[in-house]
């Protein structure tokens, strides 16, 4: 008996030397097709250029002087929403003011803002791209103007409960449309 106890018992206790690791929670692996850019004319006072991903350009409800135009990304469950106001000689500071605020308001819940500056002399296009990190509701908010007639400002929304380490991938990919919609901003008049 001690002949087949002594070798089981020596089993068990070489057998038990690792404990066991959770599982790491996994994410998938998202892609996207490669941005095909198309102009877009829209019937506010500019044209830019959206990316063919993006199903429809819509026009939003308008209240007071401000008009807006939305990019819907559907299969991203995501929209990027443009505000444009006409610039007087008395309200360029307060449009400003309005939509740095707006991105501060993002502080409580983001790990991280940044900001770069975007300037196209050329086409006399300013402006500020801010890149929200963490759980914050807006993962990305910008504004450009010519200073003397024209004011964009945008904002990225996803529907979705914002878990930042789940819409990454997504807002990384919608970043660069920004990006190519701040660059391709042609002011026309209507």
């Amino acid at each position: 008996m001690k002949r087949i106890v002594l070798p089981i018992i020596s089993l068990f206790m070489l057998g038990c030397g690792n404990d066991p690791l959770p599982k790491p929670k996994g994410y998938l692996r998202l892609e996207y097709p490669e941005a095909e850019y198309k102009k877009v004319e829209s019937s506010l006072p500019f044209s830019f250029d959206k990316n063919a991903f993006s199903a429809s350009v819509s026009k939003a409800k308008t209240s007071g002087n401000v008009k807006g135009i939305n990019v819907k990304y559907p299969s991203l469950k995501a929209t990027i929403y443009l505000s444009y106001k006409k610039v007087n000689t008395d309200n360029l500071d307060s449009l400003l003011r309005d939509a740095q605020n707006l991105t501060q308001k993002h502080t409580m819940k983001a790990d991280e803002i940044t900001y770069k500056p975007f300037e196209n002399t050329k086409d006399k296009v300013y402006g500020m791209l801010y890149e929200v990190g963490g759980d914050a509701a807006s993962q990305s908010q910008f504004y450009v103007t010519d200073s003397t007639e024209h004011f964009l400002s945008g904002s990225l929304y996803f529907y979705a409960k914002p878990n930042y380490d789940s819409i990454y991938p997504a807002s990384e990919y919608l970043k660069k449309d920004i990006k190519r919609l701040m660059e391709s901003i042609k002011w026309t008049e209507h």
